[in-house]
């Protein structure tokens, strides 16, 4: 098990390397810091004086990969590169291109709200999802699991968008439950979070209970599940023993994916619900083109996606024992 696990993180090692030089290249070869710098200026007067000063306050006056102008290490780490994409392997995400604020302060302060936004979300929707998509397996071809699916299609057909419209005029206008927008600290948050979270569960079932009611219906008419039932075991015992362990495998591929959202945050949810996450953070930096904040973000995104993998291939090994022979 210990050999199996240090494979993995060793083959995560040369991915991380690969997505740091590939968001590096996306942002600096493409878009040269001289073209950073006239996009950041905008109207005002683009002289070569002004665009050299933007440059050194910014830290985009180094060479991309190699200063010749230094000696011994410094050659390599008086880049661009390093100071910009390397240094975020150790953490440091640099300054903001427009306030020169710390990005991994505003990181770390804005993480709070979207955990508190997105966890919730995560947990109830696959346990919900899970639940129900084993359930209409189990009633594949009877009325309620028909009248399922065609709620589960109507669901994935209507937009985010109009399920948060909906919300807030329903909740938070008519009935005057909840806030329509904000966001407090401490169990303050409660109150501003009851009607994100619900829009954000209300969202995901239609595609999730699909999905998951697909996956059990692949193990729902194996062998084991007669042999089983053929022992008299219930058909409760039947569905949530053998065929939800033994689905285990595509379930956790899917969890990942989800997982990204936790930290990253809900992009549509926080704008429009006024909640100070990470999804805000990035709609905020695009909108502004503060490419630092957008290039820490993307690559943070990656690191979390490629992490959540090697959790997803480390829990297969504890599911399936034969994944570590492999």
């Amino acid at each position: 098990m210990t050999a199996y696990i240090i494979r993995r993180i060793l083959y995560v090692l040369p991915i991380l390397l690969g997505v740091n030089l590939l968001v590096f290249s996306l942002f600096f070869l493409v878009s040269t810091p001289d073209d950073m710098a006239r996009q950041a200026l905008g109207d005002k007067s683009q002289s070569p004086e002004q665009v050299q000063r933007w440059k050194e306050a910014h830290g985009y006056h180094y060479p991309l990969f190699y200063n010749a102008g230094q000696e011994g290490w410094k050659c390599l780490s008086e880049t661009i590169f390093f100071r910009k994409s390397a240094a975020m392997f150790w953490g440091d995400f640099g300054l903001s291109d427009m306030t020169l604020e710390p990005i991994g302060k505003e990181i770390r302060s804005r993480i709070i709200p979207s955990l508190c936004l997105t966890v919730p979300i995560f947990l109830i929707t696959i346990v919900t999802n899970i639940f129900v998509g084993l359930l209409l397996a189990g009633l594949r071809g009877s009325w309620a699991d028909r009248i399922a699916q065609f709620g589960c299609v109507l669901l994935m057909s209507v937009s985010a968008l109009l399920y948060i419209i909906a919300g807030q005029y329903l909740f938070a206008r008519e009935l005057q439950l909840v806030p329509v927008s904000g966001f407090l600290p401490g169990w303050a948050m409660a109150k501003f979070l009851f009607l994100p979270v619900l829009v954000g569960v209300f969202c995901s079932l239609g595609s999730g209970i699909r999905f998951y009611r697909t996956v059990f219906l692949e193990e729902i008419n194996r062998d084991y599940v007669r042999t089983a039932r053929a022992k008299g075991l219930s058909e409760s015992r039947v569905l949530f023993l053998h065929v939800l362990k033994n689905a285990m495998i595509p379930i956790l591929t899917n969890v990942p994916v989800q997982m990204l959202f936790l930290v990253m945050g809900n992009l549509l949810l926080e704008n429009f619900f006024s909640i100070p996450g990470l999804g805000g953070f990035t709609i905020n930096a695009i909108a502004t083109q503060d490419f630092a904040i957008v290039r820490a973000m993307v690559f943070l995104g990656s690191v979390l996606y490629i992490l959540g993998l090697l959790l997803s291939d480390l829990c297969y090994s504890l599911v399936d024992p034969r994944v570590r022979l492999g």
